[in-house]
């Protein structure tokens, strides 16, 4: 076991040698030390506001489970009133910005870490333009999070400021393995009103010099129903170490998505990692249906998703929805991806009626920046 671990490890050193001769700089896997995760908070000014209460109390969970293992920035335009809610809870910064909602995965800094000889080991914070997925909710404000973080506040004790405000791009959108490649989905980064003119060939290549990338992998499948991001990947493929893939499964043939998944299934079987093989594919339940009234005798269905955990130094922060058997499965297999961190189960029932979860709440931050 000690010998596999260490070929293991030898190999990701090796790669990640290989890729860091190619570019200066890498996107980070969320797996690796960080030096803190970002939650923008709820207000009465979002559309949390007729369950504000609900959601706070949600909020102060996460709060509490980030700060005791790592510093916690929480972005807010009321800090006094945020810091009644937490108490005297050590290691959180506060940061007081005008937001339009709490979606700190789509608007919040993604950061890339120098490699390669020579390096200073510093950081590159790439701020891109969020313009509420597809110009469908305000986002002037939640589009200026960053560039009020980076010149107001000394958050960063390394790195440099990159603005590609010509460029839509949301951090849920994507998922990197810290080796070079970024996985992402066609239905997110084609949908209207996002990069228009541009083509996928065209996207592909940003994307590959934005995030210092040598291989884009897209997915063409798994959209879930109630989701208004047009198909983030965090809702339903996620990257683990050794190789591993997360990904939402769907069993039941009378689900309105069970095709869309099957389809995805598929697609993941037949990919390759770098160097030719299959990646371990790891299967989390699709969640039972969960529904919410939008007006007298009118329901929609409510985008639930085991796929939205956020890892952490030493622990990962995993959904769960009020369905004992499936909440215990989808919590032994993101277990069997993470076997050394602790597993911490959020009842996210309260955050699915803004068709979110607890990864696209929060944004983390590479150990060092």
């Amino acid at each position: 076991m000690k010998r596999k671990k260490y070929f293991s490890f030898a190999l990701s050193s090796l790669i990640r040698t290989f890729v860091s001769m190619n570019h200066p700089y890498r996107l980070p896997a969320e797996w690796e030390r960080q030096s803190m995760v970002q939650l923008t908070w709820p207000h009465a000014g979002t559309d949390w506001a007729d369950m504000l209460d609900e959601i706070n109390e949600v909020y102060v969970i996460m709060a509490r489970e980030i700060a005791r293992r790592e510093r916690l920035l929480i972005v807010t335009p009321e800090p006094e009133h945020v810091q009644e809610l937490l108490g005297d809870m050590e290691n959180v910064v506060y940061c007081c910005c005008p937001t339009d909602d709490t979606w700190a995965r789509d608007h919040g800094f993604i950061t890339l870490e120098e490699t390669g000889r020579g390096g200073n080991g510093d950081f590159i914070l790439k701020d891109f333009r969020f313009n509420g997925w597809g110009e469908k909710f305000p986002a002037a404000n939640d589009n200026m999070i960053n560039s009020r973080l980076w010149n107001n506040y000394s958050l960063f004790k390394r790195g440099v400021y990159e603005g590609h405000d010509n460029f839509v791009l949301e951090g849920g959108s994507i998922e990197s393995d810290g080796q070079g490649t970024v996985f992402t989905t066609s239905q997110c980064l084609l949908a209207p009103h996002r990069n228009q003119p541009l083509t996928k060939d065209q996207i592909e290549l940003k994307l590959k010099n934005y995030l210092c990338a040598d291989r884009i992998v897209w997915l063409d499948h798994g959209n879930l129903i109630g989701d208004d991001t047009d198909g983030h990947i965090d809702t339903i493929v996620r990257c683990a170490p050794d190789d591993t893939l997360l990904y939402i499964g769907c069993d039941d043939k009378t689900d309105g998505q069970y095709e869309d998944f099957r389809l995805l299934e598929q697609q993941l079987l037949q990919l390759r990692t770098r160097d030719g093989k299959p990646y371990r594919l790891l299967r989390l339940p699709m969640p039972d249906a969960i529904y919410e009234e939008v007006s007298p005798g009118n329901t929609e269905r409510l985008p639930a998703t085991y796929a939205n955990f956020l890892i952490l130094n030493g622990a990962v922060l995993v959904p769960t929805y009020g369905q004992p058997a499936k909440d215990a499965e989808a919590l032994r297999i993101i277990g069997k991806a993470f076997p050394d961190r602790e597993l911490v189960a959020i009842d996210s029932r309260a955050i699915i009626r803004q068709h979110g979860s607890i990864h696209c709440c929060t944004m983390q931050f590479p150990e060092g920046v």
